[in-house]
């Protein structure tokens, strides 16, 4: 069973937390994270680099001089690639970098970051968080105090918290979104998780609460 840090919602640290085994069941599939972040980062990709060949660039058709005589290499075109000006060999064209993941591989590769995570101590878990009023300060005092503020700071909220990502938007490093929203790259890309304690709940447990 994997554990984490633990503190209160002033940032008093206490015994550590036991975290629950969906979705930290220590196991880490290395494949499905690669997959999956690799196709996330190429479906970010608007793929619309383009070039002109030589027959798309603007230019005379005429020969540049004529085949023999004049002692100088044979041209056939201003519009060829090695003319200033030319067309580009080879250049890049628009194409489409969308990559499809099945669901399963998703979860498997969301399970695989968050245990990622938890093993390399990069985890920790804080009671609640003051989200009645959006206060940047709060939330940095908050970070100073539990030992984050060098890190790239990923925290997830249990549910939408407006008040909480208000607080966090003007503080480098630091990111704000729902657990359940979180994706393996958003995991990843962070150098420590701070997980609101309610979101952690089974989703039958808060559907009952």
């Amino acid at each position: 069973m994997l554990s984490a840090r633990f503190f209160s919602a002033s940032g008093e640290p206490g015994d550590a937390m036991e975290l629950p085994h969906d979705p930290f069941d220590g196991f880490v599939h290395d494949a499905a994270l690669h997959q999956v972040i690799k196709a996330y980062l190429a479906n970010q990709r608007q793929g619309n680099a383009s070039t002109k060949t030589r027959g798309e660039v603007q230019g005379s058709t005429r020969k540049v001089w004529r085949q023999k005589g004049t002692g100088r290499a044979r041209q056939g075109s201003i519009r060829a690639p090695h003319w200033k000006g030319g067309g580009v060999a080879f250049g890049p064209r628009p194409r489409d970098y969308q990559q499809d993941v099945p669901k399963k591989v998703k979860a498997l590769a969301r399970r695989s970051a968050f245990n990622a995570r938890a093993l390399a101590e990069q985890v920790a878990v804080i009671e609640a968080f003051d989200g009645e009023v959006a206060k940047t300060r709060h939330v940095a005092e908050l970070l100073r105090k539990i030992g984050v503020t060098e890190n790239k700071v990923l925290i997830l909220t249990d549910g939408n918290r407006p008040n909480i990502y208000l607080s966090a938007r003007n503080l480098q490093n630091v990111r704000v979104l729902p657990y359940r929203e979180v994706s393996a790259y958003d995991i990843m890309n962070a150098n420590q998780l701070l997980i609101e304690a309610g979101a952690l709940q089974p989703a039958e447990e808060v559907a009952h609460a």
